[in-house]
């Protein structure tokens, strides 16, 4: 496969890359790194899931896998006691593991690196070139709009900054709400003589809410390693309104976890009420679009498929206790 095709491939799914002519130059090494860093503070859900599996795909076309577990940044921001944690990082870790992250993939907690001298300055160097207004704007959003935010929230995104550079990546690979603090990397790791790396982004889930956002600690996901009742339920009772295809969250996992791994949907009903369909990505957002396909027997398919699809993880959690 050449350079120009593997870009392709990672192109798919992505909402933008910064910049594709720099990540050529990357493809052109042995094995760029790419790197993804997850906060340990609670379930691995669906949302985690769609950067594992961009990650699992750059796996394939040659890249070394670099996985931050962000001990102290979950410290910072609030997200329980170091030993606390600690044992959510374990766990963290063993999902990404279930999810079929190769056995190369290297696993770094940020205790084991942010207090080095090193990484140090580079903080206090970075401090000094951001404004507290361009810290702000990277702060999670909680933080940002608080009248009041803790110092720590505007230590985070310069820490965040200083992991691209002591962990030696190439590629960063996030969430769309990662982009701001990816931005200030590229605009002030040069400025402080570290190489910037190019910046992937991948769409958000909408929680099973609605809301924006799928996340843990509103409770509105679907969690990698949920058994196949928990995945019944949160699917039944889970925001799907009739003919509305954006901002729909069975439809977004649909996309994202259906279309990526096959071509279409098996979708199964009663022949009273029209018999079983084998829809593209195409023919169920039109049909869903016009309304002639039932929220129920769209969320009854996304169910089955979710539970197939994430038996490999709850097999090797149970191999693990």
């Amino acid at each position: 496969m050449n350079i120009e095709e593997k870009i392709e491939l990672i192109q798919e799914g992505t909402l933008e890359i910064i910049d594709v002519d720099e990540l050529k130059e990357k493809l052109e090494k042995e094995h760029p790194i790419a790197y993804t860093g997850y906060e340990p503070s609670g379930k691995i859900h669906l949302g985690h899931a769609v950067t594992i599996m961009k990650l699992k795909q750059m796996q394939d076309l040659g890249f070394k896998i670099k996985i931050l577990l962000a001990d102290y940044h979950a410290f910072l921001n609030g997200k329980g006691t170091v030993e606390e944690i600690a044992e959510t990082a374990e766990y963290n870790k063993r999902c990404f593991q279930g999810l079929g992250l190769a056995d190369d993939t290297e696993y770094i907690l940020g205790s084991s690196f942010q207090t080095g001298s090193e990484y140090t300055n580079d903080v206090y160097q970075l401090a000094t070139l951001t404004t507290l207004k361009r810290a702000k704007r990277s702060m999670d959003q909680v933080s940002r709009h608080d009248d009041n935010p803790k110092v720590a929230s505007v230590v985070y995104p310069l820490m965040q900054t200083a992991d691209m550079s002591a962990l030696e990546v190439d590629v960063a690979l996030g969430g769309m709400e990662q982009r701001k603090i990816q931005m200030l990397a590229r605009e002030n790791l040069p400025r402080i003589g570290k190489e910037a790396p190019v910046c992937i982004h991948t769409p958000l889930i909408h929680g099973l809410d609605g809301d924006d956002k799928m996340s843990s600690s509103k409770g509105n996901y679907i969690a990698v390693d949920d058994d196949e009742k928990t995945i019944k339920d949160k699917i039944k009772k889970s925001y799907c309104p009739m003919g509305e295809t954006e901002g729909n969250p069975i439809l977004e996992i649909a996309d994202h976890f259906v279309f990526s791994q096959q071509d279409t949907l098996l979708i199964e009903r009663p022949e009273k009420f029209g018999g079983n369909l084998e829809l593209s990505k195409d023919e169920l957002y039109t049909m869903y679009g016009e309304e002639n396909l039932h929220p129920m027997d769209l969320k009854n398919a996304i169910t089955q498929y979710l539970i197939d699809f994430l038996k490999p993880v709850r097999d090797f959690m149970e191999s693990q206790e």
